[in-house]
């Protein structure tokens, strides 16, 4: 995966030597993370994006989610995402940002999502409902869709020093 970082100078995000933008020194790439790593990240949150075409534009808006075996269990009302994802392939997001060091990690997930209703088995219907998720947003969310995974994917930029300075609090 190949990805221009500003600052870093280079196409795969390593540095070239010439520090970061920030007076830093050079540090390594991104670090690709495991299926287990990327499957434990997905099990210790609960908000994610779910990525959608809509009208030829994607469509990405966060969403409560919770993690049943391999599978993930969102809730929406109708709507654009509800429409768009009736089986359909999908994206879903999860990171967690440090801008102030510059680090993070983001999990992406590829999958297939359906809808859950009378077609499933009550096993299916029950492990679905049972699963946890629970909007935040206000309104009706009694669209239960499952996220079937075709492949997930990770990436952990660790963050670095900032250069010597000011102490941030002395801002304004």
């Amino acid at each position: 995966m190949s990805t221009q970082h500003a600052g870093t100078g280079g196409e795969d995000g390593r540095g070239d030597g010439r520090g970061d933008e920030r007076g830093g020194e050079d540090r390594e790439g991104p670090r690709e993370l495991s299926t287990e790593e990327c499957w434990a990240l997905l099990r210790a949150h609960r908000v994610g994006r779910i990525g959608v075409m809509v009208g030829g534009y994607p469509l990405v808006v966060p969403l409560n989610y919770a993690v049943e075996h391999e599978v993930l269990v969102v809730r929406t009302g109708a709507g654009a995402v509800h429409d768009a994802a009736q089986h359909a392939n999908v994206t879903f997001e999860v990171d967690q940002l440090d801008e102030r060091d510059h680090g993070g990690w983001s999990v992406l997930v590829r999958a297939l999502a359906e809808e859950v209703g009378e077609d499933h088995t009550e096993d299916v219907q029950r492990r679905t409902r049972e699963s946890g998720v629970e909007p935040w947003a206000p309104g009706q969310r009694d669209h239960w869709l499952r996220l079937i995974v075709h492949g997930v994917s990770g990436r952990h930029v660790v963050p670095t020093a900032l250069a010597e300075g000011p102490e941030p609090a002395g801002y304004l």
